[in-house]
């Protein structure tokens, strides 16, 4: 990493012009952050920082100008910074700045300050890394705060002391435990204690900020690293407390139950290796959420936690306004997926019946494949040959699943007789009786007594409308 040219980062045509107005201006312009640390690690960045020690407002204005492609400058006077967009990554220019924070606020004020005075106000030493872009320092790396021996070294630490980083702008703390989930790196000691210290400080954060947190550390390769670092410094009880409150075990009779913090993470870990869908790892973080509200223990039969899915899903809505997570189609794909997490692995436990296939193919729709991802990312038992058999049936109900769908269409059915078709029929109004029809139509079909066809649906109308007293209109 060291014997890298950092001229040869230098490549993007927003380094050049830079390079050139920069030097036309008589000021100094650096690359800084972000995109410096991650070409250091040779990872993409599309985010371009520039820091310089005149107006940075100006700069970007010039630079943009010569930039035939780039989006229109947007401007944020009161921080002196500016940003626009060329190609597909965003560019933001700052005056290098010295940064006061207040007790109750993250905002800080701001004053103009030298180029150190920028690095120092960053959150981590590999954040400071800054490369010079004017013609006679070209290539220059700057670093005062021993961010490359860091880099090297995998170790996160904060230029400033860092109690006083972390209580300056506390969302810092969850920057921290991302920053090393997605780069595998460790936490410097003091660092990482101070975290525990300052946890409270994460009260004045707004939770859309520490959500958008919280949903990188889930997006990691593996993102049971970072849960485990908000659960040991204490973060994770303020930010999500039910997830918390999952870990710890408790023994009746020396009889205990697995401890369901740890359970999830595995899960979740097993989903990541299959999947990106952050919604997806949601529902394996939530899919056992309700295990401390249903937990009761049984003389005969140990710990139960019998209908923790039914209850886990009534949970997520709230969770997901807690957490300023969407309220809309993702939270009931998580919510559907947490109610019927079980069912597939009952299918495994009993012998599969054509009828138990279609009702979870009804209840699951499209979402049947990512609810079967679900299902065998839960099997984290430690005996072997139990999950070998459980692999083994799964397979067998994924077939049933398939073999039951090409038959009978049930996935995202519909049903082949209309309530508009039943009101004609009888000469009914929206009413209880046709509730009574459809429902009868539904059963029936999943049931395996018709298949799934008009003809047969039909006579099956006809049939329970006389039972009801009812007569077709002629």
């Amino acid at each position: 990493m060291e014997s890298l040219n950092l001229r040869d980062i230098l490549d993007h045509p927003v380094f050049t012009i830079a390079s050139e107005v920069a030097d036309e201006l008589k000021t100094d312009c650096f690359v800084i952050g972000g995109f410096v640390r991650d070409a250091l690690l040779n990872r993409p960045c599309t985010d371009i920082d520039l820091v310089t020690t005149g107006n940075g407002i100006e700069l970007a204005k010039a630079v943009a100008s010569k930039l035939k492609e780039a989006s229109p400058v947007t401007l944020f006077k009161n921080f002196g910074t500016a940003m626009f967009t060329y190609k597909d990554y965003q560019i933001e220019f700052v005056g290098a700045r010295k940064e006061s924070y207040s007790r109750g606020s993250r905002k800080p004020k701001v004053r103009a300050g030298s180029i150190e005075d920028d690095q120092l106000r960053r959150d981590f030493t590999i954040n400071t890394l800054a490369v010079s872009l004017n013609k006679s320092r070209l290539g220059e790396l700057v670093d005062p705060f021993g961010g490359l021996a860091d880099l090297n070294q995998k170790i996160l630490r904060t230029p400033l002391n860092p109690e006083t980083t972390y209580s300056d702008d506390p969302l810092r703390m969850m920057r921290a435990i991302r920053f090393a989930s997605q780069l595998g790196f460790g936490i410097e000691t003091q660092s990482y204690n101070a975290i525990t210290s300052c946890k409270d400080r994460i009260s004045i954060v707004s939770m859309e900020r520490i959500t958008d947190e919280l949903n990188k550390i889930i997006m990691t390769i593996k993102p049971s690293a970072g849960f485990k670092m908000l659960f040991d410094t204490g973060l994770l009880h303020l930010i999500f407390p039910q997830m918390a409150a999952l870990q710890g075990v408790k023994y009746v009779n020396g009889k205990g139950h697995k401890d369901n913090f740890y359970h999830t993470l595995k899960v979740l870990d097993n989903i990541s290796e299959k999947t990106d869908n952050l919604w997806l790892r949601w529902a394996a973080i939530l899919h056992d959420i309700a295990k401390p509200a249903t937990q009761r223990f049984d003389l005969k039969t140990g710990w139960t936690f019998h209908g923790h899915e039914d209850k886990g899903a009534r949970m997520v809505p709230a969770i997901f306004k807690q957490l300023r997570l969407p309220l809309n189609e993702k939270m009931k794909y998580v919510q559907k997926l947490v109610l019927l997490h079980l069912r597939p692995i009952v299918l495994v436990q009993e012998t599969v019946t054509d009828s138990a296939v279609r009702r979870l193919l009804f209840e699951a729709g499209d979402d049947i494949d990512d609810l079967m991802i679900l299902c065998r990312a839960d099997i984290t038992s430690k005996n072997e040959d139990k999950v070998r058999r459980y692999h083994q049936n799964f397979e067998l109900v994924k077939q049933k699943l398939i073999e039951i769908e090409e038959k009978d269409r049930i996935r995202n059915w519909q049903p082949p007789v209309s309530g508009e078709t039943i009101m004609q029929t009888f000469g009914l109004k929206p009413s209880r009786e046709v509730g009574i029809i459809k429902d009868a139509i539904r059963e029936a079909i999943l049931e395996g007594e018709i298949s799934n066809s008009f003809n047969e649906a039909f006579e099956l109308m006809l049939k329970k409308g006389r039972e009801i007293g009812l007569k077709p209109q002629t």
